[in-house]
Parts: structure tokens; sequence; C-alpha cells
């Protein structure tokens, strides 16, 4: 049974325009395949006003890396990685929902995760963290909307990571949510995907600056995040987009050295490469990249088909994008078709986007369209 919760004294009133917020979890927070953690910190920022019956609530989960910061505001006026979609007038309209973006558990940007301390030891957790699960990351974000007297949100969404933990909140908490919101996510992760985010793993632990995952704060195995972030880029994107966009230019300033960068492509590897490391803690990417790995509707009653049962879901949207190779789009229709024969009414869209599993993030002119016009809806 969870502890009562109370706000952390940094945490603003949830009718404040916001940026982040952090929340205090007091007591035991159990995890879900065992192991426990003391004083969970988790961050979230908010847009819009909440209503006097708080009805209008939208809980948005993000993917593996991002942090709370899906949008500027009066107090971060920097953009946030869903700046296009995210704002008045925008497909999460902040006129007329009161939108939370929740920094994972297990994270590093404020949540509690594997770079943060250990009360009892002082120092960081790093591999003493628990084994963490999407339904842990659920988990922690409605423990923090229970701190706020928030219940039920009016809708619940997530991209890739962010899906599954939409999933995992509606299915762990049924009632808890009216409306889901699925992008380019599943069920499961396929053996591809598991294959990808396992080799990336690989070259992580693999880093003698690793060092057991107990490297220096701020410090740790920055040659191989940078090949991991590669590999992601890689399956994150589709040929089609890269043949498009790269061809076989040659890069502008190719290093004259034996196999060093030649054409465009690397080039591109290596800018989004390095630009990600030294951002972005090494232990949690770990953790973070398993959890997606581990999770799996259908634990939680057998088959899918069972699982859903338990949802009591009003509506759901499942969007997909041809071009993924992550999140293949027969994962998509099997996710909304799972929905409809649960008896949930379901809009199920396969777009043609060319940027691959990132089409979420860049393909705007789809994605606006296909948020907005179903939140509109509502």
């Amino acid at each position: 049974m969870q502890p009562k919760l109370t706000v952390h004294s940094d945490t603003a009133a949830p009718n404040a325009e916001s940026a982040r917020h952090v929340l205090s979890l007091p007591g035991t927070f159990t995890m879900h395949l065992g192991g426990e953690l003391q004083n969970v910190q988790i961050a979230y920022e908010t847009w819009g006003k909440l209503a006097p019956d708080r009805s209008n609530a939208l809980l948005l989960f993000t993917g593996l890396s991002p942090s709370a910061h899906a949008a500027s505001s009066p107090a971060d006026p920097t953009p946030g990685w869903w700046e296009e979609m995210l704002g008045p007038g925008k497909p999460l309209d902040s006129q007329r929902f009161f939108v939370l973006c929740i920094n994972s558990l297990g994270s590093c940007f404020g949540s509690t995760g594997p770079s943060s301390l250990n009360p009892e030891t002082g120092k960081p957790y790093a591999l003493s963290f628990p084994t963490l699960t999407v339904e842990d990351i659920a988990t922690a974000a409605h423990a923090a909307l229970a701190t706020l007297g928030i219940r039920r949100v009016q809708v619940v969404m997530g991209a890739s990571l962010g899906g599954m933990s939409a999933l995992a909140y509606a299915l762990l908490f049924p009632g808890a949510a009216d409306v889901l919101v699925s992008l380019s996510s599943a069920t499961h992760s396929e053996p591809f995907a598991i294959a990808v985010r396992s080799l990336q793993r690989e070259l992580i632990r693999s880093d003698g600056a690793w060092q057991g995952g107990n490297y220096p704060s701020g410090d740790g195995p920055r040659a191989g995040m940078r090949l991991a972030r590669k590999l992601g880029m890689m399956s994150y994107r589709s040929a089609a987009e890269w043949l498009e966009r790269f061809g076989r230019e040659r890069a502008d300033s190719a290093e004259h050295e034996p196999f060093g960068l030649e054409f465009e492509v690397e080039s591109y590897l290596e800018s989004r490469a390095r630009a990600f490391v030294g951002g972005f803690d090494a232990n949690s990417y770990l953790y973070l990249s398993r959890a997606m790995d581990l999770f799996d509707a259908a634990e939680h009653g057998g088959t899918v088909a069972k699982a859903f049962k338990r949802l009591k879901l009003q509506k759901a949207l499942v969007v997909g994008v041809e071009t993924d190779i992550l999140f293949p789009l027969h994962q998509q229709c099997a996710l909304a078709e799972g929905f409809e024969r649960a008896g949930i009414a379901t809009q199920y869209l396969a777009l043609p986007s060319k940027q691959g599993h990132d089409s979420f993030l860049v393909d705007m002119d789809r994605f606006r369209p296909a948020v907005g016009d179903f939140l509109a809806a509502l």
C-alpha cells in the first residue's frame, strides 16, 4: 500500500504556470520487480490551468531521453522537445487542458534515478538502483498526481516509451484515465528492437570509463554513449529518409585519416551523438532502455486480450508510421484491434512519414492534425 504523500516544499500549486517542479514521495516506494526506494523525487512541468472540478488534466509521458520540458512557458521560455504540439491553440491545447509532463522515474532530469544519492549511503545509487520497469514509471506518476489531488485524468498519452508508460498507467489504475493516446508504441518490444537496445547497452558497458557503473558524477563512458547514440539514430530514422536527405554526398570537412568521416550521413551521426553525450546519464540510459524491453502488457492478465479487459477507457487513439522499424506498423494495428475488442472506441492512423520512429518528433505536418483533431473532438 502506498504511503500518504506530501508535496515537497519547492513544488508550486498545480494551477501555477510553471517550469520544473519536484514532488517528494515520502516513505517507501516498492518497485514492481522487487526492491525499494526511499524519498523518491518526481520532476514535472505543467501548462494551462486545472479546472475547479479537476476534470481537464492531460498526463504526458516522455520517451527514453527527454526531460519534462516538453514546451516553453513564461517560467522557462526555452523551446521544449514537443514545442509545436503543446501550447495555446496547439493539439495539446493549454487553454483547454491542464497538461502535466512527468520526468520518468529512473531518468536524470530531476526524478530519482541511478545518479541520485542513495539516502542510506550518501552516494549515487549506480547499479544498486533496483530493476526499473515501465510499471514503476507509471506508478510513480500516479502517486505524483495523487499528491496534487488529481485522481483521474481526462487524457493519458505518450510516444515510444511514453506510450508504454501510458498503457501501463491505464492497466494498473483502471478508471484513472478516460482517454489514451499511444504514438509509435506497442504492448511489448519485438526481438529486433530488443536486439538494438541490447547492443546499445553493451556498447556502454564495454567502455572502460563505465567502471561497472561507478563512474564519477558528470563523467562516464562517453565513447560508449556516443556509439550507442549513433546506433539509436540509425534505428530511429528510415533508410528512405536518409537516401533522400543525404544520398552519397561527401562530408564538407572530410577527415583526412584512415577510415575517417567521408560521407555526410556519417557527419550527421557524429554530430547528433556528440550533442547527446554528456547530457544524459549512462546508467539512466541502461535502466530505461531495459525497462522498454521488459514491458509486456500480457503479463497483466496472461494474454493481451485478458489484460485489456481490465481497461476502463472510453476512447483511444493509436498512431503508427509506415517506416518505423522499432515499433512496426503491425504492432500499432494489433494495439488498436486489442482496444476495439475490449469495447473501447478506437481511432487508428497509419501515417506515411519518412522519418521512421522519430516521426512523432519531426513530422509535425502529419502528427499535429492526427493528435489535434482527435483531442478537439473529445
